[in-house]
């Protein structure tokens, strides 16, 4: 099976409180250049797992302490990890709360593992993607933040689709002054494009 390679180091959170269902499943994820971290206490996890973190979760959904579908809930305050649920003890009803409270995917023990890995890598993959979504928009709010107030208006009318003759009658600028905003604009925003500049930045204006 043709697994594509998963960059940025992710790592994979393994919180079971089978010791040998989580030694096993990292020697899987080891079979493919997969790291992963064990916990057999939710709660230890739930505290040493770091904001930033990349990678997914492999939560068992019954554990002493703290159940697999609390961790999940605490998870979603705190996390945008994806989360896979294992159990041993799979129900209609456990199913539908699991999805319901966010779990990408159900997966039942003893696991298949093709199965296993695939779910992992495409959970690995979201998140990855999910990552450089949020850093791309973070880094164009940053450079919207370099424009002036009215290269700002300036912005938005070209958004709009107005003419450079538009914008000077609406502003009461001379065709030329509104040319030298709009270059300013360009430069600062790095787009090359009239396409570029709107599909980047369109959404960010309101």
């Amino acid at each position: 099976m043709n697994r594509a390679a998963v960059s940025q180091d992710p790592l994979v959170y393994l919180v079971d409180d089978d010791d040998a269902v989580r030694d096993g499943l990292a020697l899987l994820l080891r079979s493919v250049g997969l790291r992963s971290a064990g916990y057999g206490d939710p709660l230890r996890f739930l505290q040493e797992l770091a904001p930033q973190a990349i990678g997914c979760v492999v939560l068992d959904i019954r554990m002493p302490g703290a159940g697999g579908l609390d961790v999940l809930a605490r998870l979603a305050e705190a996390s945008d990890l994806p989360v896979l649920m294992l159990t041993g003890h799979a129900s209609v009803d456990l199913c539908r709360r699991a999805f319901k409270g966010g779990a990408m995917e159900f997966l039942q023990k003893p696991v298949d593992d093709d199965a296993f890995l695939d779910a992992v890598q495409a959970a690995v993959r979201t998140h990855i993607a999910s990552r450089g979504r949020l850093a791309a928009t973070q880094a164009a709010r940053d450079r919207l933040a370099r424009l002036s107030g009215r290269e700002r208006e300036v912005l938005q009318c070209v958004a709009q689709g107005m003419s450079n003759k538009e914008i000077a009658r609406l502003y009461a600028l001379s065709p030329r002054t509104v040319e030298t905003y709009r270059a300013h604009v360009f430069e600062k925003l790095e787009a090359d494009t009239l396409a570029q500049l709107i599909r980047q930045y369109a959404a960010l204006l309101d």
